[in-house]
């Protein structure tokens, strides 16, 4: 039914949030898949459950994609918040030459500090996918952060490098759209292995906090839905969803 439709490519030089214009645009009028909001400026950037995103004007990749990926079941969604880490991962060892490891469920990080944060908002028609909008912001030249985000990094921190925006977004696009094609083809266990291999803190036990106070744990595996399974010392497995679990860092 979109096939007629081109992607489009907004530019705004200033926005709250690119997430609240894309969804604000899709409620008017329909959009291809890939659309693009993207901003120089983003005042109002949001995060996981009501976490924001600092972002100086001009420095970062702030922006956020329409897919359509209504070949997916509505329980395997977490499979786009895999690829898009994965693709993050992909673009920062393809242009700054460093490996950055994806912090459960899709954070960001290079050692200890975030590099990048994604907000995926899914519309579920029936029994697939209507649409995901992807948020990404991506700090990338910022040198001095301002928020009391506990630890935020650029790669031009690590680096001592200027980016090419422009560049990075393309190449960042490139990853996305051959992750992507991985899921529509169903390479799953690919892209499972991939994320993996990629998590921040996979190896070795580590420090853990839930509601019961601090642990030693390791992680075991991450299921279909996004379910992280730890193991403890003493040999027991604990299944935790988002929020319910988080790294003492």
């Amino acid at each position: 039914m979109m096939a007629y439709l081109s992607p489009e490519f907004l530019f705004y030089p200033a926005l709250a949030s690119t997430n609240t214009e894309l969804k604000s645009l899709l409620s008017k009028k329909e959009l291809a898949e890939n659309t693009l909001v993207l901003t120089a400026h983003q005042t109002a950037g949001r995060g996981q459950i009501g976490n924001s995103w600092e972002s100086e004007a001009n420095k970062n990749l702030t922006f956020s994609i329409l897919l359509r990926p209504n070949f997916l079941a509505p329980h395997l969604q977490f499979y786009i918040s895999k690829i898009v880490s994965l693709a993050l991962v992909d673009t920062i060892k393809q242009m700054a030459n460093v490996q950055a490891t994806i912090k459960w469920p899709n954070d960001i990080y290079i050692k200890d500090e975030k590099v990048a944060g994604i907000l995926i908002e899914n519309s579920i028609l029936g029994n697939q996918l209507d649409y995901c909008i992807v948020g990404i912001g991506l700090n990338v030249n910022q040198t001095l952060f301002h928020s009391d985000a506990p630890n935020p990094v650029s790669l031009k921190q690590i680096t001592s490098t200027d980016y090419d925006l422009e560049r990075f977004l393309e190449v960042l696009l490139e990853n996305l759209e051959q992750r992507y094609h991985e899921l529509e083809v169903n390479r799953l266990e690919l892209i499972n292995k991939s994320y993996l291999d990629s998590l921040y803190r996979k190896n070795g036990f580590h420090l853990f906090e839930d509601e019961n106070g601090q642990f030693e744990a390791s992680i075991k595996q991450i299921n279909e839905m996004g379910l992280m399974t730890l193991l403890d010392k003493s040999g027991q497995k604990k299944e935790y969803a988002f929020k319910e679990v988080s790294f003492v860092i």
